[in-house]
């Protein structure tokens, strides 16, 4: 496979990058692939190329950089805040474009202001593509996770179902999906009677017991077998996702917020509209919300660039708060993705909880944006 070359205008992007008060990092190429198999997301997962050591370890080729990145700050136990900033080469399989290609970006660790990080890491990827793409009119689509979150919480689902949802927002198929199978609860078959008693009386106890004296009696007792308790634990969770459901009224609920698609100077009252309207207890979200969009006027941000879609996600698993994504007017490709992802640290193992957000840009997609420019 052929490498890709440096675009010609990297010198810029890194001059860019430490104006911007980042320190510049690199990671290996070859990677762990447990992290990106856990963590990531299938979107990725089905994309990335799988190797193994010699003594069977699952590696990868880097197929993003936010998870090395982050990886490396624990490694190196570096304080926060730190801001750091890649150029280098990731591999994944893509849908349009080559599978081995350059990516950039910043991630920001350890800032405890969301909302100033937050526009902090949408104004510098603005910053940086006006930079590469001069008079280039730039629109950002942006989405928030947590908002999704909190109206899904609020509407009273099994802590189950809302992960379920929450996996699958920015998904529209995926999500409509769901909605349609809350609609109409379902009915787990093949219990036997006993069970099924048990679970009806609610008497914990006795369920572990019944199913401790069924595993005795049929010799199901190994290692790799699950215990009573846990095995009762998965029963009762299993049927209470699939007797749960949602009427008619709070699914027209959760529609409507999905449906919601303004400029970024019009969200705050849409939402609190929104919160209002529906008596939905959304005040902290809202509050957070808002904070977010005064710190992007405050950046310097023109709200006006900005649509928020409380549809919105992006393909990777990871995110938990503001979500975005970047592209020049009038033109589908998208040039810098991004989003806040505050549980990475603690799941890659980090001793502290970090915040942290940041953002990739796609230079191939980018160079070609200025090749199409210079041909105008």
């Amino acid at each position: 496979m052929p490498l890709i070359n440096l675009p010609a205008f990297a010198p810029d992007l890194l001059a860019a990058f430490e104006s911007l008060d980042t320190e510049r990092v690199d990671t290996p190429v070859i990677q762990p692939a447990e992290p990106f198999l856990d963590i990531a997301g299938e979107d990725l997962r089905r994309r990335i190329f799988l190797t193994q050591s010699e003594t069977g370890e699952s590696l990868c080729l880097r197929p993003e950089f936010t998870i090395p990145v982050c990886l490396r700050h624990i490694e190196t136990a570096t304080g926060t805040p730190k801001r750091y900033a890649y150029l280098g080469e990731v591999f994944r399989q893509r849908r349009e474009g080559g599978s081995e290609f350059y990516q950039a970006g910043i991630e920001d660790l350890g800032t405890r202001d969301f909302a100033l990080a937050d526009a902090r890491a949408v104004a510098d990827a603005m910053s940086v593509l006006t930079t590469l793409l001069p008079g280039r009119p730039l629109t950002v689509t942006m989405g928030d996770q947590a908002v999704f979150e909190a109206v899904v919480a609020a509407l009273g689902l099994p802590a189950g179902w809302q992960k379920r949802l929450v996996r699958a927002f920015g998904e529209q198929s995926q999500l409509e999906a769901l909605m349609l199978r809350l609609a109409s609860p379902e009915h787990v078959t093949g219990l036997s009677p006993e069970i099924e008693a048990l679970v009806e009386t609610g008497d914990d106890e006795a369920l572990v017991a019944h199913i401790d004296g069924v595993m005795q009696a049929t010799g199901y007792l190994t290692n790799a077998s699950r215990a009573p308790k846990d095995i009762a634990r998965r029963l009762k969770d299993k049927l209470a996702l699939a007797g749960a459901s949602l009427d008619a009224a709070k699914l027209d609920i959760l529609r409507e917020f999905l449906s919601l698609n303004v400029s970024l100077r019009y969200a705050p009252g849409v939402l609190d509209d929104f919160a209002a309207s529906t008596g939905l207890p959304l005040d902290a979200a809202v509050k957070a919300f808002d904070a977010r969009v005064a710190a992007f006027a405050n950046a310097g941000v023109k709200l006006s660039d900005i649509t928020w879609r409380a549809a919105f996600g992006r393909p990777l698993d990871y995110y938990t708060g503001l979500v975005f994504e970047i592209t020049m007017r009038g033109d589908h490709r998208v040039l810098a993705g991004g989003g806040r992802f505050d549980r990475m640290m603690s799941l890659l193992g980090a001793a502290d909880d970090i915040p942290a957000v940041g953002f990739s840009l796609w230079l191939d997609r980018i160079e070609h944006a200025i090749e199409e420019g210079a041909r105008a």
